[in-house]
């Protein structure tokens, strides 16, 4: 069975409270269920945190499992070299995709600067939601 990791990073857990103009009122667990609907024949590991070290612990963990990887870095994705690095350390064995709920490139300045999409396989942002369903077709694609 195939194993993809889908992690997420800080104030991830506040989907549907949180600001949702911007990002939408699904929470986590709905997007956990859309997720496991769309691929049911595929082993899905969910992970939310805000702690940069147990983030980096879950992509060292997709590394030794060889597994793909959607990530929403949230407010990571703009400095944290560490999580760039754990994220570099897949190329070349596992694909990863990395997904924004709202599009970065529309927003403050400051969030423009991915240090993460470098070394991703793929970006996708701006689809509310079906980001992560985008990107799950994506790796789950023939």
């Amino acid at each position: 069975m195939t194993k993809i990791y889908v992690l997420n990073g800080p104030n991830l857990n506040m989907l549907g409270a949180r600001e949702p103009e911007i990002y939408g009122t699904m929470n986590l667990s709905d997007i956990e269920a859309k997720l496991r609907q769309q691929a049911p024949e595929v082993e899905l590991v969910f992970g939310q945190t805000n702690s940069e070290d147990e983030l980096i612990g879950w992509l060292q963990a997709a590394f030794n499992d060889s597994a793909d990887v959607i990530l929403n870095p949230a407010a990571f994705t703009h400095y944290s070299y560490a999580l760039r690095d754990a994220c570099a350390m897949l190329k070349g064995r596992s694909r990863l995709i990395e997904v924004h709920i709202s599009n970065p490139h529309t927003r403050e300045a400051f969030r423009h600067n991915s240090v993460i999409s470098g070394v991703a396989t793929g970006v996708i942002a701006g689809f509310g939601v079906d980001s992560y369903l985008l990107a799950l077709q994506q790796l789950t694609r023939n």
